[in-house]
């Protein structure tokens, strides 16, 4: 991982070295990639100004309409003038798959070349990242919502050790994988292997892009400070209001959009079984957890150019 002080694209050495990319790649795509909270929409608009670049999001919770707070999506009065893409595309009762979500990304990749501006995907979700830079072949198996409620039923009594575990026993190579936290693929996982009887296998193939990966890295301390700032900036934003509106509406607690980070934690404190206070540590514990299991997935990817931010 190499040292570079910086939190933006003055660097001259990266600066450098991308405009090489540029020049020699015939289907550029620049990859932002970094744990929640680490500065990679501030880093995104500079590259998409100095490059004439258009930002495809590559979170899987900001895809949701109407939790902005929520999922700390960027607003269109911030975006600077720069086209961003798949930001608030469903609303919170639809599952999008990864499969869906990916051909939509292929397609505006394929637009932004039309255009002749430079597609830099931006976000968190490794998976979402891994899907468009190694052209996985993700089986398209449709949603069982029955299943889906059961399982997340069972997660609610039992925990999510219990649902992990019964994903162990039948692939125990996706269990490998997933994270006994990261319940939404788990129970995916699952779906997958109980509608069809066959196992989760995401086929990769060669990429068709030339790949530039810039990777934000912040010392832990100081990188939890930001998640805890975020949070409390989040409050004061109307993060209470916000997810209150989304109960209004009747959007229940285990679909898609309501198991969020910054949505889940809130819904017992608006229901009266927990303290605002209590909430919002829990809120702050998870985000933290959140943004350590990002770094580990993200140490694997070769050739990132890593920026040392603090």
């Amino acid at each position: 991982m190499s040292k570079t002080s910086t939190s933006t694209i003055n660097n001259t050495d990266l600066d450098k070295r991308l405009r090489l990319f540029l020049k020699k790649a015939k289907k550029p795509l620049i990859v932002i990639l970094g744990p929640t909270a680490s500065g990679k929409t501030a880093l995104s608009l500079d590259l998409a100004h100095k490059f004439k670049g258009e930002i495809i999001s590559t979170d899987s919770r900001q895809i949701y309409k109407e939790m902005d707070i929520g999922t700390d999506a960027i607003l269109p009065s911030q975006q600077e003038g720069i086209p961003h893409h798949l930001l608030g595309i469903a609303k919170p009762d639809k599952t999008i798959t990864t499969a869906e979500y990916t051909e939509l990304a292929l397609e505006k990749i394929k637009d932004i070349y039309k255009s002749k501006h430079v597609p830099i995907l931006v976000g968190g979700t490794g998976l979402y990242i891994s899907s468009i830079i190694f052209s996985y072949q993700i089986p398209r198996v449709p949603p069982d919502e029955k299943l889906r409620a059961k399982l997340y039923k069972e997660a609610e009594k039992k925990g999510n050790e219990f649902v992990h575990a019964k994903l162990a026993k039948i692939d125990p190579e996706a269990a490998k994988r997933i994270h006994p936290n990261n319940l939404r693929y788990v129970v995916r996982a699952l779906e997958i292997n109980m509608t069809t009887g066959e196992n989760k296998i995401d086929i990769k193939k060669k990429s068709p892009f030339n790949t530039f990966l810039i990777g934000l890295n912040w010392n832990r301390e100081k990188l939890y400070e930001r998640v805890n700032l975020r949070v409390d900036l989040q409050l004061k934003r109307g993060l209470l209001d916000e997810v209150k509106t989304l109960l209004k509406k009747g959007y229940k607690e285990n679909s898609p959009a309501m198991s969020s980070l910054g949505v889940k934690e809130i819904i017992p404190y608006l229901k009266g079984k927990a303290t605002l206070d209590e909430c919002v540590e829990v809120l702050k514990k998870n985000t933290r957890n959140y943004a350590k299991r990002q770094m580990t997935w993200f140490r694997r990817y070769d050739k990132v150019h890593w920026l040392e931010m603090g």
